[in-house]
């Protein structure tokens, strides 16, 4: 046979050949993947409560790969719930409230672990929150006090920074008022009227409605794992965490040494704990409406002090308001007043001083600031004085240069009417 045959005779099996391989490899790509193994937790709470596992969407530990038995222990892939949920598999159930700090801390106190996940994250939180009320009470038998899953939540739990978290800035009120709030769960332990309070204060209207995450909530001034009350003594610390230079200037005031002779926690005394209201200066009045009448009555050096102060700062703050409705007028015709802006500038921030030296309580401290704002507030006046003085002189000429120039068009007029009779 010739080679010519046997070629023909090969190209078909060829072919054959190199389809069945092709046909074999498509079939093994279309095979099905092998299905992950079942978290039995799932499937059977799932069958059991839906609720509880739908809970767990979007939760910090289970986006991290954290699932049920990351905090409960056993063997997830086991279907048979003796086995699934047997001791000897580590499995720990549902934590009772005495337990549940150490059972969060065996991940969030170790620091090995814990920075497998976030190396930023704290690792001291047990270790405080045991320093806490809520630990001590806990420590001592009361069942019914805060823990981890009572802020943070068991299911579902968020980052603190995260908006749907209980624990964000905006909702740390909320979750402390849960207990707080509650008349029938403090039975009378506490007050239960903080949560109220706090709603109308300063801190809350500059927190929940003009979203300032740096205003102060709970946590900001009784701590959060390490939570307590502050002290007589410890108050003023707690507030010049923020009021820094407030607090400084009360520690060089003779309230200070007074009020801690009283017993008083010092800031509260005029600014109250919960419902702080906006500062104004009418608490400076000796009269009815204002603060240091409380204290003060006529006659005492107290008095006399509160009345200077007073005097002081709201001559300044009338003075700024004239001179910027000067400086604003001469701003609408259009003047260049950037310097006179610079003036109010200072002004404004010696009034701002002032009000700050107040907690000094010396009036002559404040007079020191007051007296350097009108020294910008004069002049400033000055400087929007000139301005409307050369809007004027501006106007005048503008007027003369209109007369000329109309005395000049009339003239052409009577020149060209002349010219045309000739």
């Amino acid at each position: 046979m010739g080679k010519d045959k046997l070629k023909m005779l090969e190209s078909p099996w060829k072919i054959l050949g190199t389809v069945a391989c092709a046909g074999f490899l498509a079939s093994v790509s279309f095979l099905p993947a092998q299905p992950k193994p079942a978290d039995s937790c799932v499937a059977c709470h799932t069958d059991l409560d839906e609720s509880l596992t739908r809970q767990m969407d979007g939760d910090i530990h289970l986006e991290r790969g954290l699932g049920c038995v990351g905090c409960h222990g056993g063997d997830a892939s086991q279907s048979d719930q003796e086995l699934a949920m047997a001791a000897t598999r580590g499995f720990a159930g549902r934590p009772k409230p005495a337990q549940t700090a150490a059972f969060c801390g065996k991940c969030h106190s170790d620091a090995g672990f814990m920075k497998k996940y976030n190396p930023a994250l704290r690792i001291d939180q047990q270790a405080e929150y045991l320093t806490s009320v809520h630990g001590k009470l806990l420590g001592q038998g009361n069942q019914m006090v805060a823990t981890c899953i009572s802020c943070h939540g068991s299911h579902g739990i968020r980052s603190v920074s995260h908006p749907m978290s209980r624990v964000y800035p905006q909702k740390v009120a909320q979750t402390c008022g849960k207990c707080h709030a509650d008349s029938g769960y403090m039975k009378s332990r506490l007050p239960t009227d903080q949560v109220a309070h706090y709603g109308k204060s300063v801190h809350a209207e500059a927190l929940m409605k003009k979203n300032d995450l740096s205003a102060p909530t709970c946590n900001d001034c009784h701590g959060n794992h390490g939570a307590s009350p502050p002290g007589v003594s410890s108050v003023a610390n707690v507030c010049g965490t923020c009021h820094t230079r407030q607090a400084e200037m009360f520690r060089q005031s003779p309230h200070n040494a007074s009020f801690q002779q009283l017993g008083q926690a010092e800031c509260l005394v005029c600014h109250d704990n919960h419902e702080i209201a906006p500062p104004t200066d009418q608490m400076l009045s000796v009269e009815e409406s204002g603060t240091c009448a409380d204290c003060h009555s006529e006659g005492d050096k107290g008095y006399a002090a509160a009345q200077a102060m007073h005097r002081s700062i709201t001559d300044l703050s009338g003075r700024l308001n004239e001179v910027e409705q000067l400086v604003t007028r001469a701003e609408r015709a259009g003047m260049e007043v950037s310097r006179a802006r610079i003036g109010l500038s200072e002004g404004h921030d010696a009034l701002i001083g002032a009000r700050v030296v107040v907690h000094r309580f010396s009036a002559s401290h404040v007079k020191t600031e007051t007296d350097r704002g009108m020294a910008s507030a004069r002049k400033t006046r000055q400087l929007g004085e000139q301005a409307l003085n050369e809007l004027q002189f501006r106007r005048k000429g503008l007027a003369a240069s209109l007369l000329v120039i109309g005395l000049a068009l009339v003239a052409v007029f009577f020149k060209i009417r002349q010219i045309e009779r000739k």
